[in-house]
């Protein structure tokens, strides 16, 4: 005859509910199968908006299909991080905060060209009603934010995992409202870890990537300049361009979100040796077979350049991009650097894996969006 089993071992083994935003992004649909992994009593319910469930449905099964440990452990849920209490129903709300145990919260608009009320509905309002709904949890143990490294505006020097407000400006209304959301994740004091990548590129081991903007602009442009030819060096070129491959980012957050030290602390997820703005031109030149002669101009003379609309669609490049590529600023990742070794992953350098993406960019470019999924 079996034993009953008594109600503390039952809580043990129950689900523990997750929050989810950003879902079917392309690193929430990588990051989840991986989060699931290392929590195998993970139940996770992604909050996606209405003209976006059937893509969430669909990336669902193919998740079911390639990964069985998530076999009906992702539910989705119709909301909108811009709306009060996430868009949910009176019922919904009050169900799932009752259960809520975690929130990850990828949820936002990467697009340096992002108007600033659109930033600021989305980036920073989505994230206050995000904070608003968790502090109604009487649960949650912890909240995993996503930022971005750029939230340091443009501060020179080095920037560490523990600046945020440094009296920056900004080079665009994407860094600023990435900015102030992190400011309002900070000033709740909910229990939390944040997490800010660098530029995200394509899977260091396939080059396969989500979206062609950031650093593909400059293959996009390289292509459309005859060789050999003369290519700009923005400002010195010596600055460097923090560029870290999706997959090191999946594996880091995956890792350092399964560990209960990490909790209290932001990680700049950088490339701790990143190549500069001349060299990381040289390498992808390279791989294009293409050579150039890199002619020196000045940053305000190459945005001046890319001002009309026409030369920005000709190049496949908006003019905001320019800017980080010639961005005095370093990223101290010392923390992110030291807590990952300890698990076995350090990020990848950008030499050894340029031929994956310039291969996957030749083969899949014109197939791959370059807009933001809003």
């Amino acid at each position: 005859m079996s034993k009953k089993r008594s109600p503390a071992a039952k809580a043990e083994s129950a689900p523990r509910k997750v929050l989810f935003t950003g879902f079917p992004g392309f690193i929430g649909v990588r990051l989840l199968p991986r989060l699931l992994e290392l929590g195998p009593d993970l139940q996770v319910v992604c909050l996606v908006q209405d003209r976006f469930l059937e893509v969430a449905r669909s990336a669902i099964r193919d998740l079911e299909a390639a990964h069985p440990h998530t076999a009906e452990r992702i539910t989705t849920v119709v909301g909108d991080i811009t709306e009060p209490e996430l868009g949910l129903s009176q019922s919904e709300a009050h169900g799932l905060k009752k259960e809520l145990r975690e929130a990850h919260h990828l949820a936002a608009i990467y697009d340096l060209a992002v108007k600033r009320e659109v930033g600021l509905r989305i980036n920073l309002e989505g994230t206050r009603n995000v904070l608003d709904f968790l502090e109604d949890c009487p649960r949650l143990e912890r909240l995993h934010y996503v930022s971005t490294a750029y939230v340091s505006g443009n501060a020179k020097g080095v920037y560490r995992e523990t600046d945020l407000d440094v009296g920056q400006g900004f080079k665009n209304f994407y860094e600023e409202t990435k900015f102030l959301a992190e400011v309002e994740v900070a000033k709740r004091k909910l229990p939390q870890t944040v997490y800010r990548p660098g530029i995200v590129v394509g899977d260091s081991r396939t080059g396969e990537t989500g979206k062609f903007d950031g650093p593909y602009f400059v293959l996009a442009a390289m292509e459309r300049i005859p060789s050999p030819g003369l290519f700009p060096r923005l400002g010195s070129g010596d600055n460097s361009v923090n560029l870290v491959p999706v997959d090191f980012i999946v594996e880091a957050y995956a890792r350092l979100a399964s560990t209960p030290e990490s909790l209290g602390k932001t990680y700049n997820l950088t490339d701790p040796a990143p190549l500069s703005a001349y060299d990381m031109a040289k390498a992808m030149a390279r791989e294009l077979g293409k050579t150039f002669v890199y002619l020196p101009v000045p940053v305000f003379m190459a945005k001046a350049a890319f001002s009309p609309s026409f030369v920005q669609s000709f190049f496949g490049m908006p003019a905001q991009t320019i800017d980080y590529f010639d961005h005095p600023c370093v990223y101290d990742c010392s923390q992110a650097t030291a807590d990952l070794k300890t698990l076995g992953i350090a990020c990848p350098s950008f030499g050894d894996y340029v031929p994956k993406l310039v291969a996957f960019y030749r083969e899949k470019r014109g197939q791959v969006r370059r807009e933001a999924m809003v």
